[in-house]
Parts: C-alpha cells; sequence; structure tokens
C-alpha cells in the first residue's frame, strides 16, 4: 500500500474519475455524434470528405483512449 494519507487517496481517485469523464467526453462528442450524424444523413456530415471523417474519427479516439489511460496510471498511485 501507498503512503497516501486519505485526502491525497481521494484527490487521486478524483483526478482519476474527471480524466476518465473526459475520454467518454471525447468518444461522445467525437465518435458517437458523428456516426450518428452520417447515419441520420444530417446535411453537416455529408459535405465532409471520407478522408477528414476518417482523421477526426482517429483523432477523437486516440484522445478518449490517451485520457483513460492517464486516468488508469493516476490509480496505480494508490496500489
Amino acid at each position: 500500500m501507498s503512503d497516501l494519507n486519505p485526502a491525497e487517496i481521494e484527490q487521486t481517485k478524483l483526478l482519476a474519475n474527471a480524466l476518465d469523464r473526459a475520454s467518454t467526453a471525447c468518444f461522445t462528442v467525437g465518435i458517437a455524434t458523428p456516426l450518428a450524424g452520417y447515419v441520420y444523413n444530417l446535411a453537416v456530415f455529408n459535405t465532409m470528405s471520407g478522408s477528414r471523417m476518417i482523421f477526426s474519427l482517429v483523432g477523437w479516439l486516440l484522445s478518449a483512449v490517451l485520457l483513460h489511460y492517464l486516468a488508469r496510471r493516476a490509480l496505480r498511485r494508490l496500489a
């Protein structure tokens, strides 16, 4: 067990939760929303080129994965 006091443990948990929520938001805003717009044939998504859409989706996915990884890394302090 680490030598952190209870306040530091809770702060670490809060940080990890905030990072994980941010990763969920990245996924929702950058991946789920554009895919839903494409599926439901919204005009703004039809004007984007396929390569731009793929590049955007990959960028948002990498952002979400990075934030989730940082959250997991923050929690390792507690082990």
